[in-house]
């Protein structure tokens, strides 16, 4: 179930998060959106972030890397190092820098992250002028061969329209090779083929898999789909009310889910069965229960225990911290759903 063709994830961690936690001060009050998110990112390796919305997905990387307005965010806590630097401790002109040198990001819309006023070629060309000094000549020609590397056709001529002239798959190919262009060694994409049709995302995940193997850059995907993660991650985080419920390989998670909620989306997963007779069996697809957490205060309690049929009083008591189940597999839960019966004291341990 690992991702096919993916170089080998060797070891070396070129990004380590830790205890990220932002809040949105709105006039209903303040969200506690991320509530101490951490994880770690290798080499070669690609992360899947998965959850509803509203989990924290994006709001993690975007606190991480300075991105949210503020106000009415505030990120009140994190350290993310990337090359021995905690890039959340970067002025505003350095962390533009490791921005845009060190680490890509791949927005979810396209059509409001480009600037509709500027052609897709400028675009590309300025970061390679600012940050690594490349002629307007040199920059143009790289900016062609990044369209071609993402598989736009006849790039020179597309260098010089703007982003309404690209479909929405062609101006998502366009986003990612503007964010390759000073060839990153993370890349960054938050749900980037949500709003494409089922054709087009196909394309940029093949597109992804060949750049990944190509230039074997750490990429950390952000997705509620979980049917694409199973095909392209090493690893998936799942998260829920902002914090992190279960990381696990993405065989282990699929295989042998740990959490509840973990459960309980891969539950969601639309499946046909054969009937035996030539015909399809259909099956109601089942949902969750329930609503997501206010996040209008600081979780005390696991956040899943309004929504979970195994809950007890612990669940109600305290929040469980992310516990080592099984090899390199951690699920924050005081309940063993293989066992079907509350953790023993000795497991309770953080991971």
């Amino acid at each position: 179930m690992a991702a096919r063709g993916a170089p080998a994830v060797d070891g070396r961690c070129v990004l380590d998060v830790e205890d990220v936690r932002t809040r949105f001060h709105t006039a209903d009050g303040v969200v506690h959106a991320v509530n101490g998110v951490g994880f770690r990112l290798h080499e070669g390796e690609l992360l899947g972030v998965v959850g509803e919305s509203g989990s924290g997905k994006s709001v993690t990387m975007l606190s991480m890397l300075g991105l949210l307005p503020t106000p009415p965010a505030e990120v009140v806590s994190g350290r993310a190092r990337f090359d021995g630097v905690d890039i959340m401790r970067l002025g505003r002109d350095a962390l533009r820098q490791v921005r845009g040198a060190g680490v890509g990001f791949v927005f979810q819309d396209p059509m409001t992250s480009l600037n509709p006023v500027l052609t897709v070629g400028y675009q590309i060309a300025e970061p390679l002028r600012a940050h690594l000094g490349f002629s307007k000549a040199e920059a143009w020609r790289r900016a062609a061969e990044l369209l071609d590397l993402v598989g736009i056709p006849s790039p020179a001529s597309r260098l010089r329209e703007y982003p309404h002239q690209f479909s929405g798959g062609m101006r998502q190919r366009a986003m990612i090779a503007l964010a390759l262009a000073c060839e990153p060694k993370v890349l960054v994409a938050d749900e980037p083929t949500t709003a494409l049709d089922v054709t087009v995302q196909a394309q940029i995940l093949d597109l992804v898999r060949k750049l990944r193997r190509e230039l074997g850059m750490a990429i950390v995907w952000i997705t509620h789909d979980l049917g694409v993660v199973a095909g392209l991650a090493d690893r998936v985080m799942v998260m829920y009310g902002g914090l992190v419920v279960e990381r696990a390989d993405v065989e282990a998670l699929y295989l042998r889910p740990r959490h509840p909620y973990t459960r309980a989306l891969l539950g969601t997963l639309p499946s046909v069965t054969g009937s035996g007779n030539g015909q399809e069996a259909r099956k109601r697809l089942p949902s969750i229960s329930g609503q997501p957490p206010s996040l209008t205060t600081a979780p005390a309690a696991c956040p899943f225990a309004p929504r979970c049929g195994h809950a007890f009083a612990r669940c109600w008591r305290e929040n469980p911290p992310l516990l080592k189940v099984a090899g390199g597999h951690e699920a924050a839960c005081w309940f063993d759903v293989e066992a079907g019966a509350p953790r023993r004291q000795r497991e309770n341990g953080p991971a």
